[in-house]
């Protein structure tokens, strides 16, 4: 008898809750499991902090919804039942956990006067009821058919989100023929309704009795929740070599609701369940068995570095070496010894690779300008001088990177494409690689392979670091705050000393001026450099093989992608005023010579040193005092800001061979004798291989260099072009 006024609380015979077996032990273990879960929220209490209820006091600061991390429910159950029913089927007793919120919520709530004067019950809505849990995700490729209405936990980046609708949980029916009216509840996700066939009214004498379908759904007294469908893929990172990467579809509602955008980083918690598509194909059609699988959302954590304030799971003790490290006097030198062990030299490079990966801040102004923080980096060069390798580095060093590859992507690839959803015919917003990687380092390879109206593109994400979208009925604009590292080679393959820089950089001045720094990376040919690279090469191919098995270089790896997060999210320098006044004494000494330059050449800079390259050191400052953990940019970081820029850019901008120097008057006649020999040797239209035309020439008994600088000024004189990668001349009229 001692259960006898336990079966209190009756359940409805629902089409969630299949019944297999024994009805009444069912639902006792289910009004057991109420009262475990009431007591859970009411009762629990970490052992840190004895006397403070955490779920308690959520609940009553927030009634929307109630935050429940797994561990507390391990923790506080010793059977683990319910944390093991949870797991096992979440679709049944996650409704039973809100239930259970739900009425915790209405006894903590003291009683209100209604409105005849007599106390009454508070009236409180849903709890939606959130889980997260501490244990690793599993992988979105190891899903399958055991994990079926299973609660899992995987990661992503969300790629596309739909518009909000309206998801019915209870639908009101209305019988045509006797007016009878029936409450049927909705199947949770994106699974419908089961309407009944029949009506349950008994016909009295005289009476028709009801027909077979008699039901009518009433919208407009039917419950509805919000509800929104994700498209998660998997984090690029994690994508095995030569796979395409894997999406899956997610269900959000209630409060999760228009909560995340394109290009997010998320880790869901989720029951994986299985829908049937309204758009199957032909061949599936017939087969009723054959379900399309989904992830119910019940939980999700933002793992964005960019979005988070403060950095994620950091202890104590690494803050504290953190800050050790940066107040060492020679951390720069260290951190870029860190960037590319493996290449050796180009010790330039890698203090702006280093700058690059730690940023500049980012600047609001009052009346609603952004100033953008990030540097953009461009590596320009000759074959085999290690620029990939710099891109692959800082793709596995960033804490968010994307690479891709110049010739293989689009300009809607890069930015935004809009696509057609299959099932609802709607437009949507799909984001490409400069959404994917706001907040991180976008790495582009092959850069001068891209077509001009692609690269055109990235213009707009380059400098105002939006990426604006007005198609099919699509106006939107998306953010891309990203640092973009790219490498190209010049035109001819090869960095050629006898061209003038413009004919070496063959982009355009609009994209140059994006780039805060731009190396020139020549391969010079030299005894004692050459001898070191080759046994510094030898080395690491030597000692691959050791470090294979050997975990430590990982993690020296992770302690820079740890300790880059650390800064960027705790550190936002600003510049002192005596850094200030000599850094505008600079710009202006360096507009003076590039001025005089031009004026001696005749001819413009080919890199335009414009107010963008004065910001660019700015950026570079802040960089280099982020590094240090320092909150204001001295004058030493910028002379140091200073040194990279001439180092870089404006030896890219002197780099090259002038026309007008060092010409004396023997060169000057011979070149005369080689143009006219090209003349003649090529008709008007013609067109000829330059390889052929300079044997042939050198067979005639002139100098090949000759030759070549012959060419170039007819090049400049615009009497011939080059086609096909330099590799054809055409005579031109």
């Amino acid at each position: 008898m001692s259960g006898w006024d336990e079966g209190g609380v009756f359940y409805s015979d629902q089409a969630q809750y299949p019944h297999v077996g024994g009805e009444q032990s069912e639902t006792a273990s289910r009004h057991t499991a109420l009262q475990k879960f009431k007591e859970f929220i009411r009762n629990f209490q970490h052992k840190s902090q004895p006397n403070v209820f955490p779920y308690r006091e959520a609940l009553l600061s927030n009634p929307k919804y109630v935050l429940v991390n797994l561990a507390d429910l391990i923790s506080y159950d010793p059977d683990q039942n319910l944390p093991q029913f949870l797991r096992q089927n979440p679709a049944d007793y996650l409704p039973l956990f809100e239930t259970a919120a739900a009425e915790v919520l209405t006894g903590l709530k003291s009683r209100v006067a209604g409105e005849s004067g007599e106390m009454e019950e508070p009236v409180t809505g849903e709890v939606q009821v959130l889980l997260r849990s501490e244990q690793d995700p599993v992988s979105m490729r190891l899903l399958g058919a055991q994990y079926i209405s299973k609660l899992v936990k995987i990661s992503g980046i969300v790629i596309a989100a739909s518009r909000t609708k309206a998801k019915a949980t209870y639908v009101t029916l209305l019988c045509k023929n006797c007016k009878n009216v029936k409450l049927v509840p909705c199947r949770p996700g994106l699974g419908g309704a089961i309407v009944p066939r029949s009506c349950d009214h008994v016909a009295q004498a005289g009476e028709d009795p009801c027909p077979v379908d008699p039901w009518l759904v009433v919208p407009d007294k039917s419950k509805y929740v919000d509800q929104q469908t994700l498209k998660l893929q998997e984090n690029p990172e994690d994508v095995p070599t030569g796979e395409l990467p894997r999406n899956m579809l997610l269900s959000i509602d209630r409060h999760l609701v228009q909560t995340i955008v394109p290009g997010q980083r998320l880790t869901i918690m989720g029951i994986y369940s299985i829908f049937q598509a309204a758009n199957s194909s032909t061949s599936h059609r017939g087969a009723v068995a054959v379900r399309q699988p989904y992830i119910r959302v019940v939980g999700l954590e933002e793992t964005t570095e960019a979005n988070t304030r403060g950095p994620t799971n950091l202890t104590r003790d690494e803050i504290e070496e953190f800050k050790k490290f940066a107040s060492d006097s020679n951390a720069y030198q260290q951190i870029c010894s860190k960037i590319a062990p493996s290449i050796f030299g180009h010790s330039d490079v890698k203090k702006a690779v280093a700058c690059l990966l730690f940023g500049g801040s980012r600047k609001t102004l009052p009346d609603g300008v952004k100033l953008r923080g990030d540097i953009n980096v461009l590596l320009l060069g000759d074959p085999s001088t290690a620029k990939s390798q710099f891109l692959k580095f800082v793709e596995k060093t960033a804490p968010i990177a994307v690479y891709t590859s110049g010739k293989g992507s689009s300009a809607a690839g890069l930015t935004a494409s809009v696509i057609r959803d299959n099932s609802t015919r709607e437009f949507y917003l799909e984001g490409g690689a400069m959404v994917l990687a706001d907040g991180g380092v976008v790495c582009i390879d092959e850069f001068d392979k891209m077509r001009a109206e692609d690269r055109v593109a990235i213009h707009e994400a380059m400098e105002q670091q939006t990426i604006s979208i007005a198609k099919a009925g699509i106006t939107t604009v998306l953010n891309s705050r990203t640092s973009v590292l790219a490498a190209a080679n010049p035109p001819s393959g090869r960095y050629d000393d006898l061209m003038t820089a413009r004919d070496n950089i063959d982009l355009q001045t609009t994209i140059l001026s994006r780039f805060d720094i731009i190396f020139i990376v020549k391969d010079i040919k030299m005894y004692a450099q050459d001898k070191s690279i080759a046994s510094h090469i030898i080395k690491v191919h030597a000692s691959a093989d050791a470090t294979a098995t050997d975990s430590k270089t990982t993690k020296e790896d992770n302690w820079l992608k740890r300790y880059i997060h650390y800064c960027r999210t705790e550190c936002h320098p600003r510049l002192s005023e005596s850094a200030a006044s000599r850094l505008q004494e600079s710009y202006v000494k360096i507009r003076q010579d590039m001025r005089r330059q031009s004026n001696e050449t005749g001819e413009t800079a080919v890199i335009p040193i414009t107010v963008r390259q004065l910001e660019a050191v700015v950026r570079l400052s802040e960089s280099l005092a982020r590094m240090t953990l320092s909150h204001v940019a001295n004058d030493n970081h910028v002379l140091e800001a200073i040194r990279l820029f001439n180092n870089s850019t404006m030896d890219a901008a002197r780099a090259g061979v002038n026309q007008h120097l060092h010409l004396t008057p023997e060169m000057a006649n011979e070149i005369k004798q080689a143009e006219t020999q090209i003349k003649r040797r090529m008709g008007i239209g013609s067109h000829i291989s330059e390889r052929r035309l300079i044997d042939e020439l050198t067979r005639m008994g002139m100098n090949e260099s000759i030759v070549r600088r012959a060419l170039v000024v007819m090049h400049q004189r615009d009497e011939v072009e080059y086609k096909r990668e330099r590799r054809v001349i055409v005579r031109k009229a």
